[in-house]
């Protein structure tokens, strides 16, 4: 299985990420319960191939330079990825979360009115915090979209990684 392979499958059963390590299969994230892929683990140099595979030349460079990298990958139809590849003592390890293609509603997310309106407020700075997987960007990005399709001006974004 390739990574697209790996991706795609991820996304048709609803993970919100997938976790490639040495010596293990690959991991998927699923309603919150972390679960094997049905496949054998993983080898330090084929999780190598699969992260090098998706990676330019400069991101392979800032790579090994830096041991870390933060990036956006796009799958076509599937949509796109937050991507972070890490070195591990076994090798190289990576983190995928899917970008959903349609920003939900706030009813969708069930968010309160209160923050509609505060979205709607002229001047001010939104802290948006939370537990990796607890719904910030998807709450950020349904603010950002309300924003955009109601009011003129500009919004500024401080995100790690950017997104």
């Amino acid at each position: 299985m390739d990574i697209s392979e790996l991706l795609i499958f991820a996304v048709e059963n609803h993970a919100s990420d997938v976790h490639l390590s040495a010596g293990e299969p690959p991991l998927v994230r699923i309603h919150g319960d972390i679960r094997k892929v049905e496949m054998p683990a993983l080898d330090a140099e084929a999780i190598h191939r699969m992260i090098y595979d998706i990676l330019s030349d400069d991101q392979r460079k800032t790579f090994e330079e830096h041991l870390e990298l933060d990036f956006s990958l796009s799958l076509g139809d599937y949509g796109r990825f937050r991507v972070n590849v890490f070195k591990q003592n076994r090798g190289d390890a990576a983190a995928f979360r899917p970008i959903p293609n349609r920003i939900p509603s706030f009813e969708e997310l069930g968010l309160p009115k209160v923050l509609m309106n505060i979205a709607r407020l002229e001047k001010g700075l939104v802290l948006v915090t939370g537990p990796t997987g607890s719904g910030k960007s998807t709450t950020l990005a349904a603010i950002i979209d309300l924003i955009n399709n109601e009011m003129k001006g500009h919004i500024i974004t401080i995100e790690d990684p950017i997104e």
